[in-house]
């Protein structure tokens, strides 16, 4: 059965949460032996994350206990979160563990701060030269290190020159607070099938030992331009152990699968049968499988090409993809690995054949990529030759620090779903939406003109009361979700550099631990010769009681209280603000303006309000600490009397800080 978070539960109920920023050395070392007694007894880091980050608040100056919290937040979720806890320790030992400065340094690299984690993991390679012969277990060696260094300044490269790409999450009809990863879609995307290890409609009531359920394949129907309630495959497909469904062949009648516990984990395949069902899983017959780990594969229109990825002895270092090809007989026997023009001395995984039959593209955590799975393209030449092109990185937003893998193509040229962990997510891993956005409004023809020059954008990010620049986060996009390169100038200060042909509206979303995160619209004119530079300052609100801010960007269909996708990003912010500040109570304001009944308007806001509720406590906020209610028409901002004016800012959702 599920592990029952008693204690983290109890303590809730206790209303701990009140207090939790006030410094209680006591309450610091119980929370700090329930996490600890859960990670002994179990890995259900989730359950001993939160415990031990109550135990890192109530006492800062708990070495132990804030080391804890930053590294398992570096190893699960919020990973650049994990520098709050971090820095606390360096400030107050720097020596307290060896690998301190490099931990940081991770952190700092999630959270794209590129020279910060340069800046650390400089500090730890110094650490590493000045003492050689160090055996200790927290020893990172100088080859990860090295390698570390190279994907910040490949990451800052990346992140400065953002390639024209949408990054939109599936939605929660797919993703859950879980993993959710592996994607594969008919060539009309009417069908997806993905992996999760999701609660709700796993085969199994037992967990892993992690406390998270086992993986189960999971279909959803894509009906009206949406996607439906994913809904689980089945016994006959699933088991009530792991399932990992890795590619569909391009008809959409085959569906390959990974299973653990046969050798180290092989590939079966899956049949469509004429009444819709599938049939039970099979061994993939021929040369692919073998004693090792086969972990992915991909397969060309006509299924006489395979790609697929093996652990098996005699690669260029950890996972290698390999090709495999049908003899004259039919049979998978012809078996070679792609070699160093795909894979590297690091784990090279998750291929995929687009259906163009030559262009292939997989994740490698090698080459040039700015840290853990990066996706890369590579166009066939010679398969008996084992020629490809040089492997392109397909650049930021796409890739992050973290695992972006499993990527598959769909009939629309650029146009991708993938596996991504991303800051506006559910959870752990979801599944998102590569679009192209190459295909913008053009600006009427002109004479062709050289030498466009970016529009220099310049943010300073201040404390609202000191007037003070704070180390906050700062990303801009385009409300077509295309991201914009940025700089950091220094502390609080952000330089993006847009260039667009027309004008545009763009997102500025600035966040801060500690602060109420901003969500800003400016208007740019168009690039050209001319350089232009636009300042602006914001000025971040500390939480504090009494706080009021509106979500701007929070949507619901008309006349209705459904959350649009569109409202996902900034709701997802309010939720790591609330996880970052665990003592924080909101009252959720519903508004509308003055047009319809006075029932009609309570009604709807009082519905929207709870909309926005559920959507907190489904991924992950506790009920107690969100208090909805509807004010209708009440409390207009402004006169109500015109539309761009009046009804239209007073028709809002705002959150009003009751406790922190």
């Amino acid at each position: 059965m599920y592990l029952r978070r008693g204690f983290l539960l109890l303590a809730l109920s206790c209303g701990f949460a009140a207090h939790a920023q006030q410094q209680d050395k006591e309450q610091a070392r119980q929370y700090f032996e329930m996490a600890t007694e859960i990670m002994t007894k179990t890995r259900a880091v989730d359950d001993a994350r939160e415990l031990m980050v109550i135990a890192a608040n109530f006492d800062t100056t708990n070495l132990r206990a804030n080391t804890e919290a930053g590294i398992m937040h570096v190893r699960t979720l919020q990973k650049e979160a994990g520098i709050i806890y971090l820095l606390r320790v360096f400030r107050q030992s720097p020596n307290y563990r060896f690998d301190l400065e490099y931990q940081i340094g991770l952190s700092y690299q999630f959270g794209l701060k590129f020279d910060k984690a340069i800046e650390f993991y400089n500090r730890y390679r110094a650490k590493l030269n000045n003492n050689p012969g160090y055996k200790g277990k927290d020893k990172v060696e100088l080859k990860e290190v090295v390698r570390k260094l190279e994907e910040c300044a490949n990451g800052k490269e990346l992140v400065a020159t953002p390639k024209p790409f949408a990054i939109t999450n599936a939605g929660p009809q797919i993703n859950s607070e879980f993993d959710d990863y592996a994607p594969v879609v008919n060539a009309d995307e009417t069908e997806m099938i993905f992996t999760s290890r999701r609660r709700d409609g796993n085969l199994n009531e037992n967990v892993s030992d992690d406390n998270r359920p086992y993986e189960d394949i999971f279909v959803s129907k894509r009906e009206g331009g949406s996607w439906q309630p994913a809904t689980n495959m089945g016994n006959v497909v699933n088991s009530k152990f792991n399932e990992s469904n890795i590619a569909l062949s391009p008809n959409g009648n085959t569906l390959f699968i990974y299973r653990d516990g046969v050798g180290e984990g092989d590939i079966f395949t899956s049949t469509r049968q004429p009444n819709g069902t599938w049939s039970k899983p099979v061994p993939l017959p021929g040369a692919i499988n073998s004693s090792f780990r086969e972990s992915s594969i991909t397969i060309n229109k006509e299924e006489t090409m395979i790609f697929f990825a093996s652990e098996r002895p005699g690669g260029l270092g950890g996972l290698d993809i390999y090709s495999c090809v049908k003899d004259k007989k039919g049979l998978w026997t012809i078996v070679r690995n792609l070699g160093p023009g795909i894979n590297t001395e690091y784990d090279d995984e998750g291929p995929f054949l687009d259906y163009d039959g030559k262009t292939l593209y997989f994740s490698s955590k090698g080459r040039k990529g700015m840290g853990g799975y990066d996706i890369f393209k590579a166009t066939l030449i010679n398969l008996e030759k084992r020629e490809w092109s040089e492997p392109e990185n397909l650049g930021y937003p796409i890739n992050t620090p973290d695992d972006d893998v499993f990527i598959v193509g769909t009939a629309t040229p650029n146009r991708f779903y993938y596996s991504s962990a991303r800051n506006d997510g559910f959870g752990y891993a979801d599944i998102y939406l590569i679009s192209d956005k190459k295909d913008e409004p053009e600006a009427p023809k002109t004479p062709e003109k050289k030498g466009i020059q970016p529009i220099k954008f310049i943010v300073e990010v201040v404390d609202a009361e000191t007037k003070q620049p704070v180390e906050a986060k700062a990303r801009m996009r385009g409300v077509d979700n295309t991201a914009i390169g940025s700089a950091t100038l220094g502390t609080g200060v952000f330089e993006f550099g847009v260039m667009s042909n027309v004008p545009k509206e763009y997102i500025v979303s600035i966040e801060l631990d500690g602060y109420i995160f901003e969500n800003l619209k400016v208007m740019l004119g168009r690039a050209t010769e001319e350089t232009q530079t636009i300042n602006r300052r914001v000025l971040l609100r500390k939480v504090a009681i009494g706080e009021v801010s509106a979500l701007r960007h929070v949507f619901f269909d008309f006349g209705k209280a459904s959350l649009q996708e569109a409202s996902f990003d900034e709701l997802n912010m309010m939720v790591t603000m609330m996880k970052q500040n665990e003592s924080m109570q909101v009252e959720i304001g519903g508004h509308t303006d003055d047009v319809g009944s006075d029932a009609f308007n309570k009604k709807l806001s009082q519905q929207r309000a709870d909309a926005v509720k559920k959507y907190l406590t489904d991924n992950g906020i506790t009920g107690r600490r969100i208090r909805s209610v509807g004010y209708g028409e009440e409390r207009p901002l402004v006169s109500n009397d015109d539309e761009a004016g009046g009804r239209e800012i007073n028709r809002r959702v705002e959150f009003k800080v009751l406790a922190k």
